[in-house]
C-alpha cells in the first residue's frame, strides 16, 4: 500500500520509527539556582542513572532570578552533595524565555517559584513541586537552606532524596507515554 507521496507504508513506518526521539527534559527551579535546584539536579540525574532512564532525559536547573548566573553552586550544597554520594555540578543561570517551549517537566522547590514559572509563560500542567513526589511530606516546600547553617542542606538533601522515587516513576511513566507503550 502506499501514501499520498508515493512512499510504501512500510517505508514511512521504518523511516517514523528510525528518527531519533527528542529527549525528554526536566528542569529544576528555585531562587539562585545556587541551593536546592542543582542539587536536585544532581540527585535527580544520578537516580535518573539508577533506574536506566538517563540516556532518555535531558537534565537541568534554573533560578527565577539571574544574579548567580555563572556562579558554582552554593559551597555549603555542594559539600552536602559530595558527602552524600553525589556529584555537585552545575553553573547557576536564570530561568529563560526559550525554557518554557524546550521543557516537558518544571520541577520547583517551592510555591513561590510554582507561581512564577506559570506567570512567566509554563503551562501549569507541565509545572511540579518536587515535594508532591514524596508521598511521606509533611508539607510542600523544599525550605530555602542559604541563610541556616548545615543543617538546612543536609534536610534540603534528605527532602529531595524522598521525592526522587516518585519523580522518577512520574518521567518514566511520562517517556512510555511518549514512545507509545503505556
Amino acid at each position: 500500500m502506499y501514501g499520498r507521496d508515493g512512499a510504501h507504508f512500510e517505508d514511512l513506518y521504518t523511516r517514523a520509527m528510525s528518527r531519533p526521539r527528542a529527549p525528554y527534559r526536566i528542569i529544576f527551579i528555585c531562587t539562585g539556582n545556587i541551593c536546592r535546584s542543582p542539587a536536585a539536579e544532581n540527585i535527580f540525574r544520578e537516580h535518573a542513572r539508577r533506574a536506566g532512564i538517563l540516556p532518555e532525559v535531558e537534565i537541568d536547573s534554573a533560578g527565577t532570578g539571574d544574579w548567580h548566573e555563572g556562579e558554582d553552586p552554593d559551597h555549603r550544597s555542594a559539600d552536602a552533595l559530595c558527602e552524600a554520594g553525589y556529584a555537585a555540578d552545575g553553573r547557576a543561570r536564570g530561568l529563560r524565555a526559550a525554557d518554557f517551549a524546550q521543557h516537558d517537566l518544571f520541577v520547583c522547590m517551592d510555591r513561590s517559584h510554582v507561581r512564577d514559572v506559570v506567570a512567566r509563560g509554563a503551562p501549569r500542567e507541565r509545572v511540579m513541586l518536587v515535594r508532591h513526589f514524596d508521598e511521606l511530606r509533611d508539607h510542600d516546600d523544599v525550605p530555602d537552606p542559604y541563610y541556616g547553617g548545615r543543617d538546612g542542606f543536609t534536610e534540603m538533601i534528605a527532602m529531595l532524596e524522598a521525592a526522587m522515587d516518585g519523580l522518577v516513576a512520574r518521567v518514566r511513566a511520562d517517556l512510555e507515554r511518549n514512545r507509545g507503550t503505556a
